[in-house]
């Protein structure tokens, strides 16, 4: 098969081992930088170009769009799409797992397990919204965040009041959840391909004042034996999201296992080098399932 990798960077550890890995099982396996890719869109043959040239035909792609990008990635997602190629992980449900708040929407709907989580826009309601989530201690997140950036953890309703207020001021999204301190700063990273945990791994924050457990803040990763209750959970949240790859954060709680991200484009370092697991060949493998469906 004709593969090709949606990605910036060739060099990146995720997008070398995906090409390195379908290129050892005997494909033919193409690096392409989305933001280089533009778009003739028309009813009669939509096409992608890419460099000054029509983008070659493939049988499918691998997307890691970074947050940064989902907008324009999304639409080259979309257009390959309209193509008739199959992509690992669609534009919608990347879109979706990128909007927080939707996601814990769709989420809660359908009964998953979740932290309390406020959102409002006027600044009148910040005091209920603190209360909402049962006050101080609490944790406040912007909506477009990704790696533990825009992640803060506010210790009292003084301090919580202050910060709402400027990020409302400013008009940031933000959405604030309860803190859940019996977690003691650690979390399950579940990596789902195909509908199957493939690896787990508990990621746990590097000190008391670094609350944050991901490896881009210095969390430390070792492989977790997850519970059937959390497998099943993360299988479902990924179902439900709509993603065939994901990286679903879970945290332990005192009332049961709790989601609390969902990662479209998980990466494979942190992941492959704590557990052993080759999650790099269980993606091409299930690329090469859906194709002889």
């Amino acid at each position: 098969m004709k593969i090709a990798i949606l990605s910036r960077k060739a060099s990146l550890y995720s997008t070398r081992r995906l090409a390195e890995t379908a290129q050892a099982r005997g494909h033919d396996a193409h690096v392409v930088d989305i933001l280089r890719c533009y778009m003739n869109i028309t009813s009669a043959e939509p096409t992608i170009h890419y460099k000054g040239k029509v983008l070659e035909n493939y049988d499918a792609v691998i997307p890691r769009v970074g947050a940064s990008v989902t907008f324009y990635g999304a639409s080259v997602i979309r257009q390959l799409e309209m193509m008739g190629v199959f992509c690992v992980n669609d534009s919608v449900a990347i879109t979706r797992a990128r909007d927080k708040l939707r996601t814990l929407q769709l989420l809660s709907k359908k009964g998953i397990g979740l932290p309390i989580t406020g959102f409002a826009h006027s600044l009148d309601e910040v005091q209920d919204l603190i209360k909402m989530v049962g006050g101080a201690p609490l944790v406040i997140k912007l909506l477009e965040g990704t790696q533990g950036i825009g992640v803060i953890l506010v210790e009292s309703s003084k301090a919580a009041r202050s910060v709402l207020e400027a990020f409302l001021g400013l008009k940031v999204n933000i959405m604030v959840q309860e803190y859940i301190k019996e977690a003691g700063g650690a979390d399950i990273r579940c990596f789902v391909v195909g509908g199957e945990v493939v690896a787990a791994m508990k990621r746990q924050s590097i000190s008391a004042e670094e609350f944050r457990s991901n490896l881009h803040r210095g969390g430390i990763a070792t492989a977790e034996k997850i519970t059937e209750l959390e497998r099943n959970m993360a299988i479902r949240t990924a179902h439900i999201v709509g993603l065939n790859v994901a990286g679903i954060d879970i945290m332990r709680s005192n009332r049961g296992p709790l989601v609390m991200e969902v990662n479209a484009s998980p990466g494979l370092e942190g992941i492959e080098n704590a557990t052993g697991v080759d999650v790099a060949s269980a993606i091409i493998q299930f690329i090469e399932k859906s194709q002889k469906k």
